[in-house]
């Protein structure tokens, strides 16, 4: 199935790890050109280099609660490969713990990064994309229900989801698509520490692939593709969806 990817240039946050690694790893392979961003100009080289180096990726150190990213990362992308197709907006999980231990700071923190950082993309690429351009948003399985031990995450996701979906409904008559998609146990850095916090990783992956129907983690490549279909103009009437991406995991419809 060709994807249409051919040519096409999308910006990744939070991409130089994980999730947003495994996707732009997935787009580039399919013929697409990326922009990639993270906070360590190491990590930025390192993936730059995994990707193919600057024919394919070109990378910005950039933090998505810095108000400037979001225009810093557009302009990057048409200096660098001359457009703009669409965005995956991914940050790092906000600190585990119960709602109740979170003090103010943390989720002030956890606000400007998660939350409005995240928007400030969206609508700052939402300005700057033509038809057919798409917006994605790397979510959670706490979009639709609770994960315990992950209090911030649980308060912030379904929120950010609700205005992906009314996004989708703005943008939707100028012919730009908005998605989500949410993993639940993808086997990254992030999932195995929060395992390691139970004190016991190998028991706490056990018991969380028992409650999964495919009985196992997925991988990052598994996620990647399915980030890069929803990306691609092979998707190009879907809109104001979240797919899990999660093994069944998510047990209602």
């Amino acid at each position: 199935m060709d994807l249409g990817l051919q040519q096409k240039v999308y910006v990744l946050t939070g991409a130089t790890r994980g999730l947003g690694l495994a996707s732009a790893r997935e787009l580039v392979a399919d013929g697409a050109r990326v922009v990639v961003s993270g906070r360590h100009e190491e990590s930025v080289a390192a993936a730059v280099k995994e990707l193919g180096g600057p024919e394919h990726a070109h990378g910005v150190v950039a933090d998505n609660g810095d108000p400037a990213t979001a225009g810093l990362l557009v302009e990057a992308a048409r200096e660098r490969f001359g457009r703009f197709d669409g965005v995956l907006i991914s940050v790092g999980g906000p600190s585990a713990g119960p709602v109740l231990r979170a003090e103010d700071e943390a989720w002030r923190g956890a606000f400007e990064s998660v939350f409005l950082g995240a928007l400030r993309i969206a609508r700052t690429a939402a300005a700057e994309l033509a038809e057919g351009g798409v917006i994605g948003f790397v979510l959670s399985g706490s979009v639709r229900e609770p994960i315990s031990g992950l209090g911030i995450s649980n308060g912030l996701r379904p929120g950010l989801a609700m205005a992906a979906k009314s996004l989708a409904d703005e943008l939707g008559p100028r012919g730009i698509r908005v998605v989500g998609l949410m993993p639940a146990r993808i086997d990254t850095d992030r999932v195995r520490e929060l395992d390691a916090l139970s004190g016991d990783a190998a028991a706490a992956r056990t018991r969380a692939s028992a409650a999964i129907p495919l009985g196992r983690y997925g991988t990052p490549e598994e996620f990647g593709k399915v980030a890069a279909f929803l990306l691609s103009p092979a998707a190009s009437y879907l809109t104001g969806v979240m797919v899990p991406v999660d093994g069944g995991a998510l047990r209602g419809l």
